[in-house]
C-alpha cells in the first residue's frame, strides 16, 4: 500500500540541488506516484516531487515507474477487435492552428483500421484546442467510459471512439488542479498519452508525435514497456501526430518490440502541397477572455476546427483535408495497408470522397442522441 514515507524518500533522492540529486530506480518511482494517485496524498509533496523530478530530468525508469502506477489505476479495456490504433495527440491541445486530428480516427475506421482517440477538456502548458473541444462542437459524445467506447469500436457501422481521462484515468484526472497551479509540464505530460484506455484482442498500435529531438526513444520504449505492437512516432506541429504540410518530417517506428528506425516523411509523396504547415487559424477569432492562457476564445476556436474537419469529411479540398491525408498515410502504410504512401494517401481520398469517413463519424453521433 502507497505510504507517506515513499514521496519522502523520493523527495529527499530526486531534490537535493543540481549536483547531489539523484535517480530512483523503478520501484522507488513507482511508489512515489502509487501515493500521490491516493487518497491520503500530500498535494504539497506531489507537488515538490514532481517539479524536483522535471528539473532533474527523468530517467527511463522513472517514467516507467510512473506511468505503471497510474495504469494501475486505470480502466483498459479489451475491444473485441483484430486491430486498432491508439491516436496519442498531446493532452494540452493547440494553440497555432486549427487541430483537425479529432476527426483521424473516423477516417482510419471507414479504412478499416478500428482507432480510439483520448484526452482532456483543458490542461497547460498550452491550454489549447483539445479534441474534446473539437468533437464536442461537432457533436460527438466525449463522456463514454471504456466500456462503452469498446462497444464503438466493435460496431461495424462505427468503429471508432474518444475517450476522456476522466472516464479511464479517474485518480489522474484528480490531479488537474494541482498540474494547473504548477504551471510547468511534468512527468504526467509525457506518460498520460501512452495509458492505452482500450486494447485490440488482437494487435494495438500507437501513434503519437513529438517536437524535441530526445523523445523519440523515449516514447518508443514507454510504448514497449506498455505492451503496444508497434509504434508511430511522428515529429508533427506542436507536437501532435500530423506533420508539417510545407516540409519534410521524421518518423520513428518500430513494430513486434524491435528497436526503433528512423523514416524520413516529405508531402510531396502524396501529393500535399500548402503554404502554411497547419491549418492558420482564422483571423476574426474573438478574444480570449481576461486571465486566459490563450490570446483567443478556445471555444471558438475549437468550433471552427469543427467546421473545417467535417468539411474535409464531407469531401472539400484544402489544408484540413491534407492533415488527415497526411497522418492516415502514415498509418496504412506502417501498418500494411498500402505499400507507399503515395498508394496510401490515394485511398485514404478515395474513402473521403466517398463520404465514408462522413458516415462513421455520423453513426457515433446518432448513437449518442
Amino acid at each position: 500500500m502507497p505510504t507517506q514515507e515513499s514521496i519522502q524518500l523520493a523527495i529527499q533522492k530526486v531534490a537535493t540541488g543540481p549536483e547531489y540529486s539523484k535517480n530512483l530506480n523503478y520501484e522507488e518511482a513507482y511508489k512515489a506516484m502509487q501515493y500521490i494517485l491516493s487518497d491520503d496524498a500530500d498535494l504539497v509533496q506531489a507537488g515538490v516531487f514532481l517539479i524536483a523530478l522535471r528539473m532533474k530530468r527523468e530517467t527511463l525508469d522513472e517514467y516507467k515507474g510512473v506511468l505503471q502506477a497510474i495504469v494501475d489505476t486505470a480502466d483498459t479495456v479489451t475491444a473485441e477487435v483484430d486491430e486498432l490504433v491508439d491516436i496519442a495527440d498531446p493532452y494540452d491541445g493547440h494553440s497555432r492552428g486549427l487541430p483537425v486530428v479529432a476527426f483521424l480516427a473516423p477516417v482510419l475506421a471507414a479504412c478499416g483500421l478500428p482507432a480510439v482517440t483520448h484526452g482532456l477538456e483543458y490542461i497547460g502548458p498550452k491550454y489549447g484546442i483539445t479534441q474534446r473541444k473539437v468533437l464536442r462542437a461537432a457533436g460527438i459524445k466525449v463522456d463514454l467510459g471504456s466500456a462503452e467506447a469498446a462497444k464503438a469500436l466493435e460496431n461495424k457501422t462505427i468503429g471508432w471512439a474518444y475517450v476522456d481521462q476522466r472516464a479511464c484515468a479517474g485518480k489522474l484526472h484528480d490531479l488537474l488542479d494541482l498540474r494547473k497551479r504548477m504551471i510547468k509540464r511534468s512527468v504526467l505530460t509525457t506518460v498520460e498519452t501512452l495509458i492505452k484506455p482500450l486494447q485490440a484482442r488482437g494487435r494495438t498500435y500507437t501513434l503519437t508525435g513529438y517536437v524535441h529531438k530526445a523523445y523519440p526513444p523515449i516514447y518508443a520504449e514507454l510504448a514497449r514497456f506498455r505492451g503496444f505492437d508497434s509504434a508511430m512516432i511522428v515529429r508533427g506541429v506542436e507536437g501532435g501526430v500530423i506533420p508539417s504540410l510545407q516540409q519534410e518530417a521524421k518518423l520513428f517506428f518500430f513494430e513486434k518490440s524491435g528497436q526503433e528506425a528512423e523514416h524520413t516523411l516529405n508531402p510531396a509523396e502524396m501529393l500535399i502541397t500548402q503554404t502554411s504547415r497547419a491549418i492558420p487559424l482564422p483571423k476574426d477569432l474573438p478574444a480570449a477572455a481576461a486571465g486566459s492562457k490563450t490570446e483567443f476564445d478556445v471555444d471558438a476556436a475549437a468550433k471552427a476546427a469543427a467546421e473545417v474537419g467535417m468539411e474535409a469529411l464531407q469531401g472539400k479540398a484544402g489544408s484540413a483535408r491534407d492533415c488527415l491525408v497526411y497522418s492516415a498515410s502514415i498509418c496504412l502504410h506502417r501498418l500494411g495497408r498500402s505499400g507507399t504512401l503515395a498508394e496510401a494517401a490515394e485511398t485514404v481520398r478515395e474513402i473521403l470522397d466517398s463520404g465514408a469517413a462522413l458516415a462513421r463519424l455520423e453513426a457515433a453521433r446518432t448513437e449518442a442522441d
